[in-house]
């Protein structure tokens, strides 16, 4: 998501909750009955017949459903602008020049390495993936281990998993992030008799 977008939302929010401020006091001080020492025009009761007839008009089918379509292609457009997109595509491998001609998928290296890790005793599974995640370039590893998992041998197991990814890549701009699961039953192992 942009800071333009971010902004925007503050901003709007914060437009949203003045006016909800200024009119939720306008009319407690209206039903208290001070209202009227502020503004001298301040009616005493209200009356809707303004709203009927702009209902009753002939006009009004067609501007509500022009005012629909504008408001849904506006919730559109903020849905779309709110999406994350982490994904990224191919990285360039230092030393390759302007050209970048010597590239690597980060996603399947950082695979790699979660199968490394997977191979680890007391590991039940491992994935990993390469994303843009707030302008870092970040190596995500999920690994799930068995309740009676040595965490130490994990720990260790994933770090060095992670330091071979960083030389596999070759840059220093890549960060790690590797959460650890519990599976909720060891995993059965296959007997031979």
């Amino acid at each position: 998501m942009k800071r333009s977008v971010l902004g925007l939302d503050r901003f709007l929010i914060l437009l949203l909750g003045l006016v909800l401020l200024v009119s939720g006091v306008a009319v407690g001080a209206w039903g208290l009955g001070y209202l009227s020492t502020v503004w001298s025009g301040a009616p005493d009761e209200l009356s809707t017949t303004p709203a009927t007839d702009v209902l009753s008009a002939s006009w009004w089918g067609w501007a509500a459903l022009a005012g629909g379509v504008v408001l849904g292609l506006l919730a559109v457009w903020w849905l779309v602008a709110h999406r994350t997109h982490h994904s990224i595509g191919p990285l360039r491998l230092p030393g390759t020049g302007s050209q970048g001609r010597l590239t690597l998928d980060g996603s399947a290296a950082a695979d790699v390495a979660a199968d490394v890790i997977a191979r680890t005793r007391g590991v039940h599974s491992a994935k990993g993936k390469t994303i843009a995640d707030r302008g870092q370039l970040v190596a995500d590893l999920h690994v799930t281990v068995e309740p009676d998992a040595d965490l130490r041998g994990v720990a260790e197991a994933t770090d060095a998993a992670m330091a071979d990814l960083a030389v596999v890549l070759g840059r220093s701009d890549v960060r790690s992030r590797v959460t650890l699961d519990v599976a909720r039953s060891a995993r059965q192992q296959s007997r031979v008799s």
